[in-house]
């Protein structure tokens, strides 16, 4: 009987493990496709303002 209720455990955990796994992969690929959506076809500009590594001519 207990090696029977040890497996009911462990199938219990395996099944929790699982849901985890998909609820992990699930987010992933919406954050993955919240980020595509956000990007335009011509790929993703920085905004920021970096300094050049040339001045300016006068």
């Amino acid at each position: 009987m207990f090696e029977y209720e040890m497996h009911q455990l462990r199938a219990a955990d395996l099944a929790r493990e699982a849901d985890h796994h998909r609820l992990v992969r699930e987010a992933k690929a919406a954050r993955a496709a919240r980020r595509s959506a956000r990007q335009e076809t011509e790929g993703r500009v920085s905004t920021t303002l970096r300094r050049t590594r040339f001045t300016r001519a006068a």
